[in-house]
């Protein structure tokens, strides 16, 4: 994933947003149209913007409880629990606000019920989750909160729950709960910009465009997300672009402790901003910061597929020296003639595009014939999508990941 870790809260989260830890949400797609939300939905709905100006207190009242309640969970959390505070809330606005649309909240939290494995999550802790949520929610939601409230929450969190815990099932019988990587490379591009490379210890099936967790030796049980820098290799190899961040645990270890012969863990592999290879349609990519990784991968992999299908990249840079994998991107435009790469940058050198990354992209086009890929840091997300939605690009056609490690059943299960 991309971009360094998130803000100086927690850190941010990769493609589609910052580097580490991530925050903001748009994984879901488009949200629901104009039809009127189901009972429970809209039940579900106005709970949250009760407690959205209370978040915090919510979300406290929630650990505690579930902590009290059930003190032999606390050692599956990180000692420092600042780093997902405020988790909870936008993985309970994202799947509030995809309820109504099962294909696809079941398919995010499927992904998410894999990816909790990592943590040691079973089946049996799901109840005492969803009684701490519960708690939480009658306490700061109790202007909103009747029997008919309660009981929606009760039928939802009982159906996400067991979305989660059959995908987890399921990936238990062809997939471990996490891979053990070696540290093989580790080459300082700036002072707070590193690309590791490292080999896991067994066969890690992804594909170009996703991202994965990682967990540092360092700081045990703290996971970040970053995006995959390649396409998967003959050799079996992982690249990442690893972004330093002010009071990013992870990404701070990473770039500056880590070294050759360390052992990281891998959480499975996630995300999809992915290419539709049965398309010819051609790939508009908009990479910011480390955002770029993934968009690297993504052009090899239509390197590795062997088909020409045109694809321009916008590289974007608050300073010239923040470009530090341009001339990899250079030379794959050298390569191959369908390939364009353009630098945009803030500081006006003469040999790029000046402004910001999205008003750099409604000068070109037309782009009714491309897929739309955004990864960077959260605000270049936002206002790309923002952009290429205003341009006319249908929503579906923009992809974009942020990397958010964990729904209603809280950051650490």
């Amino acid at each position: 994933m991309a971009d360094g870790t998130r803000p100086t809260r927690p850190e941010k989260g990769p493609s589609g947003y910052s580097s580490d830890a991530a925050a903001g949400r748009a994984t879901l797609g488009p949200t629901m149209d104009d039809t009127p939300p189901s009972p429970d939905a809209f039940l579900i709905r106005r709970t949250l913007q009760e407690i959205e100006p209370v978040a915090d207190k919510a979300t406290s009242y929630f650990y505690a409880l579930l902590f009290v309640r059930h003190p032999e969970l606390r050692d599956m959390f990180p000692v420092a629990m600042d780093a997902q505070r405020d988790r909870l809330l936008r993985a309970l606005l994202t799947a509030a606000e995809h309820l109504d649309d099962p294909r696809t909240l079941t398919e995010y939290l499927s992904g998410l019920g894999r990816g909790h494995r990592r943590y040691g999550t079973r089946a049996e802790h799901y109840p005492a989750v969803g009684e701490a949520l519960l708690g939480a929610l009658a306490r700061y939601a109790a202007p909103v909160w009747t029997p008919q409230t309660a009981a929606a929450w009760a039928r939802t969190y009982t159906a996400i729950s067991r979305i989660m815990t059959d995908a987890a099932a399921a990936d238990e019988r062809t997939a471990p709960p996490w891979w053990l990587a070696e540290v093989v490379g580790h080459e300082r591009r700036t002072a707070d910009v590193a690309v590791i490379t490292v080999r896991p210890d067994q066969a890690y099936p992804f594909l170009a465009g996703q991202y994965t967790s990682v967990e540092t030796p360092w700081w045990p049980r703290v996971w970040r997300q970053y995006s995959f820098a390649s396409a998967p290799r003959d050799d079996g190899l992982l690249t990442f672009h690893i972004r330093a961040i002010p009071a990013g645990w992870v990404s701070s270890a990473l770039v500056n402790r880590a070294v050759p012969g360390d052992v990281i863990r891998l959480g499975p592999p996630a995300g999809s901003m992915t290419v539709d290879h049965d398309s010819d349609d051609g790939l508009l990519c908009l990479g910011g910061g480390t955002g770029i990784a993934p968009i690297k991968a993504l052009v090899e992999d239509v390197v590795r597929h062997g088909r020409s299908r045109d694809v321009e990249v916008f590289y974007g840079a608050r300073h010239r020296y923040d470009f530090y994998d341009l001339d990899t991107m250079l030379a794959l435009q050298r390569e191959h003639s369908w390939l364009s790469v353009r630098t945009v940058v803030s500081d006006t050198p003469p040999d790029a595009l000046t402004g910001p990354l999205p008003d750099a992209v409604r000068e070109y086009g037309p782009w009714e014939k491309y897929d739309a890929y955004v990864s960077g840091p959260p605000g270049m997300v936002r206002s790309g999508v923002d952009t290429l939605v205003g341009i006319g690009m249908p929503a579906h056609r923009i992809r974009h990941d942020d990397v958010e490690p964990g729904p209603l059943v809280a950051a650490g299960l």
